[in-house]
Parts: C-alpha cells; sequence; structure tokens
C-alpha cells in the first residue's frame, strides 16, 4: 500500500485528538512559567524522533528490555499523574537540574516532549495504526502533527497573554483535573486484572 490522502487525514485527526496540543497549553505556560523558556524547536525534534522511532521499532524496544506496552503505559501515566498534581494544588514535583536551567534546555525533554507531545498514549496508537495503515500515511501523519506542535509551542506565551493570570489558572487547575482523568484512565485500562 502507497500513499493514501485519506489515510494520511484520518491518521492525522487520530493523533491530533490523542496528542491534544491545544488541551496542554495549560501545562506548556506553567512549565515555562515555572522553568523559564521553553525549547519549542528542541521539544518538537525530540517528540517526533521518539514517535518516529517507536513506530518502527516500539515494539522491539519494549522487548529487549523486558517490557510489554501495557508497563509502558502504566509508567507514562503516573509522570502525567504526578504532573496534574502540580497543576491542581499548585506544587512542584518536576525541577528543573541546575545544568538544564543553566543551558536553557529546562523543560524541553521531561514533561514536554514526553510524556505530554510523544506520550504512552500517542506511542502505543501509532503501533495500532501501524497495524491498520501504510507506514508512509501514518509518517506524514506524525509530521503533520509536529508542525501544530511546533505552532502551539511558539505561541503559548501570545496565548498566555490573551487569557492573562486569572485565565491560565482556573484552565491549569481545570487541564489538570483532565490530565489526572487521563492519566487513571490509562493506568486502569493497562493494569493486569
Amino acid at each position: 500500500m502507497g500513499f493514501n490522502f485519506a489515510e494520511m487525514m484520518t491518521i492525522s485527526l487520530t493523533l491530533f485528538a490523542v496528542i491534544d496540543i491545544l488541551g496542554s497549553v495549560p501545562i506548556i505556560i506553567d512549565l515555562r512559567s515555572k522553568w523559564g523558556h521553553v525549547q519549542s524547536e528542541k521539544a518538537t525534534l525530540v517528540s517526533g524522533g521518539l514517535m518516529i522511532a517507536f513506530l518502527f521499532l516500539g515494539e522491539r524496544i519494549l522487548s529487549f528490555v523486558g517490557l510489554d506496552v501495557s508497563s509502558f503505559a502504566i509508567a507514562g501515566a503516573i509522570v502525567m499523574f504526578l504532573l496534574a498534581l502540580e497543576m491542581i494544588l499548585n506544587i512542584e514535583i518536576f525541577k528543573a537540574d541546575k545544568e538544564e536551567e543553566s543551558a536553557g534546555a529546562s523543560g524541553s525533554i521531561v514533561p514536554i516532549a514526553f510524556p505530554l507531545i510523544a506520550g504512552s498514549g500517542t506511542l502505543t496508537t501509532l503501533m495500532s495504526l501501524r497495524a491498520d495503515y501504510a507506514t508512509i500515511n501514518v509518517v506524514f501523519g506524525i509530521l503533520i502533527n509536529l508542525v501544530l506542535v511546533y505552532i502551539v509551542l511558539k505561541t503559548t506565551s501570545k496565548i498566555e497573554k490573551l487569557l492573562g493570570n486569572g485565565g491560565i489558572n482556573v484552565l491549569r487547575r481545570v487541564f489538570g483535573i483532565i490530565l489526572l482523568a487521563i492519566s487513571i484512565k490509562i493506568f486502569k485500562s493497562n493494569m493486569m486484572l
């Protein structure tokens, strides 16, 4: 099977819903205010690299280190759970390393690239999409979503100015609760009964 526009659009919309970069805006604003500058390019490239690598090597990587997809999903859910607690309770769990602060890279990899953008939901969805669609269409779907991720990461300061401190605080707690619920759902659906 080769390139198919309809397949690519289906994959793009599926990934857009799973990545939910618009829903992550309050989280990104919160991380940026705590750690300073978020490197949009670095976060986009790292998350894109993770998605492409997982598309082709996901199951092999996990089995090589003795993990299954469920364990991977639960680990991502725990990171999301802790991030949600930060947002809801206004506490600090994720702290930038001193080296990262001086290098200006804080907040670019964890938790933005993983698990917000290329989280366990995204990576397991990619493995499912690869089983049903041509790989070239999945790759294009990833690239389309990376462009959208980059645009959102670059414009978070404008979004923050538009909403103001009060709006950000409300959104932060609302999306914190949503993120908490998503993490619990991922955790529950991957727990062994």
